[in-house]
């Protein structure tokens, strides 16, 4: 069983003030993970490593008024190609990731927006956002479990899997703040997806922060759908997606937080996963002398699509089906259809000052196919972020 070693790296400063108006910051994070897989003739035991870089800069020329940048490199694309499960061990944006994002041509540039916010009273304002975004950014969040970063590594975690997130294109994003709700309504155009078609995507959530003498909690429902773009399991039609997620984080006092994710998307489409639950805790570091370290446990479990290896001429998840000029080649077979998979993650974040942070990780995985071969196996990695 391989140990795992960390690609570290220092930042000098969190959001470098360079004047009133302008403010530089981001992170360079590193990761090594080693992953054992049991269950597949062909699978192997390997380690692999990435590095991810992404400054970002933040003008206000008013109170009101902000312009943001953010732009993403990488080197590695970590277990991510040559993992055999279903999902993916480190959920970040890796060297693959940050070039021709959404067939678009552009590299290297993540995000690029304006915003304007209208304060209407003192407990309600309106913000409008147009430009290259990021719909995590605002919608999906959880306190516990948002950051590949800072939390939890494997995707189920980062984001809920069925809430379907393209990142990095154009749209526009309205977000009403009253009291204790926020309301988010996403917009966006997406360059194309992975059976080359450009499509429409849109998300709605509504978030109510519940402040208790525990402690604060949100929760949060949301909607999202796309344009008919996408492959149905035949290969035959286009076909939309949608889908609801609730996502709930609740503090138990100084040192506990609780969070729970569930999550549903249609299977008209082509899709690997169609439900998720998924839930776990949060242990800060002020129960054991270590104010600004924490633990992190989580496990959840998702299911495949309704429809079986039965369907005539099914193409099915892993591997993607090969689009060549709008046609469907060479499918693969029907027996690969994901039934369900079970993952497990805790990790360990160690913080050495305001901008230094080394996690230990470990996680367990296991799909299971409608027929063929099943896969389970362990991944252990370290992280390291520094954030300026």
């Amino acid at each position: 069983m391989a140990l795992a070693l960390a690609v570290t790296a220092t930042g000098s400063a969190r959001a470098y003030d360079v004047n009133d108006k302008l403010t530089i910051g981001g992170l360079l994070a590193g990761a090594f993970q080693c992953q054992q897989v049991s269950g597949l003739a062909d699978a192997q035991n390997l380690c692999r490593g990435a590095l991810a870089f992404q400054p970002e800069l933040f003008y206000n020329p008013t109170d009101q008024d902000q312009f943001f940048v953010k732009f993403g490199f990488a080197v590695g694309n970590g277990l991510d190609q040559d993992s055999p499960f279903a999902l993916e061990p480190w959920s970040a944006d890796l060297e693959d990731g940050v070039k021709n994002i959404n067939g678009r041509d552009r590299s290297y540039l993540l995000e690029a927006w304006y915003a304007h916010t209208f304060k209407l009273a003192a407990d309600n304002t309106l913000q409008l956002t147009g430009g290259i975004i990021d719909p995590g950014f605002y919608v999906n969040e959880n306190a516990y479990a948002n950051s590949e970063y800072t939390q939890f590594m494997n995707e189920a975690f980062v984001n809920s899997r069925n809430a379907f997130l393209p990142a990095y294109d154009g749209g526009g994003v309205l977000v009403w703040k009253f009291r204790d709700w926020t309301f988010s309504g996403i917009g966006m155009n997406v360059g194309e997806n992975d059976d080359g078609n450009n499509y429409n995507y849109y998300a709605a959530e509504a978030d109510y922060r519940l402040t208790t003498a525990l402690g604060e909690g949100n929760y949060r429902v949301m909607y999202s759908g796309t344009s008919r773009a996408f492959l149905d399991p035949q290969g035959e039609q286009l076909e939309k997606r949608a889908g609801w997620v609730l996502s709930f984080d609740q503090a138990f006092g100084p040192v506990v937080g609780v969070f729970l994710r569930m999550g549903w998307q249609s299977d008209d489409a082509l899709i690997d996963l169609q439900s998720e639950y998924s839930g776990g805790f949060n242990f800060k570091g002020t129960a054991w002398g270590r104010a600004a370290d924490n633990v992190g446990i989580a496990f959840a479990y998702l299911e495949g699509p309704n429809w079986s290896p039965a369907v005539q001429g099914a193409i099915v998840e892993p591997p993607d089906p090969q689009v060549v000029d709008g046609t469907v080649e060479a499918p693969a077979v029907a027996d690969q259809v994901l039934a369900r998979t079970n993952v497990f993650e805790a990790y360990y974040r160690f913080a050495f000052n305001d901008y230094l942070a080394l996690s230990a990780d470990v996680q367990y995985m296991k799909d299971k196919h409608r027929e063929g071969d099943d896969v389970d196996g362990w991944v252990f990695g370290l992280r390291a972020v520094a954030e300026f």
